[in-house]
């Protein structure tokens, strides 16, 4: 499949169905979400900013989260929405959307973009908290820190 037809996006965090910025996701069109897996990358929930982060992980590391699937016309209207939440055009990028697979609850591969955590100097500094369970709806203080915040 070549990545101008890949219309999936895997959310793990503020993007989740009834997580406080789904409503970005919705601005693209309508898209169907499916429980899914992100195996061996690790979930870290960042303070103060208040929102997750992943990261490539071990073996036995895994992402729980969403596949948002939206028809290849509403795509091109979703794809700027989600890149401009992730910061993936700021200098130096916030976030990069690379091509991963996922495994889907109930079984099934699906190839996927998904947003990797670009702000590695941030990682060295406080306020980095693993979340093992690999879900983000366990992270603490989860609140977004001042209006406007992604």
């Amino acid at each position: 499949m070549s990545t101008d037809s890949l219309t999936r996006v895997f959310v793990y965090g503020t993007l989740m169905p009834g997580e406080r910025n789904a409503d970005i996701a919705a601005r693209g069109g309508a898209f169907e979400a499916q429980p899914a897996r992100l195996p061996g990358f690790r979930l870290l929930h960042l303070l103060p900013e208040a929102y997750p982060a992943i990261r490539p992980g071990g073996i036995t590391d895994e992402v729980r989260g969403y596949v948002l699937t939206y028809d290849p016309s509403d795509w091109e209207t979703a794809l700027p929405f989600l890149d401009e939440l992730e910061g993936v055009d700021e200098v130096p990028p916030l976030y990069t959307r690379e091509q991963v697979n996922v495994t889907l609850e109930g079984g099934g591969v699906q190839a996927v973009w998904v947003y990797v955590y670009a702000d590695t100097a941030r990682l060295a500094r406080p306020g980095v908290i693993p979340i093992p369970s690999g879900d983000w709806r366990e992270a603490p203080h989860r609140a977004r820190p001042r209006v406007g915040d992604r």
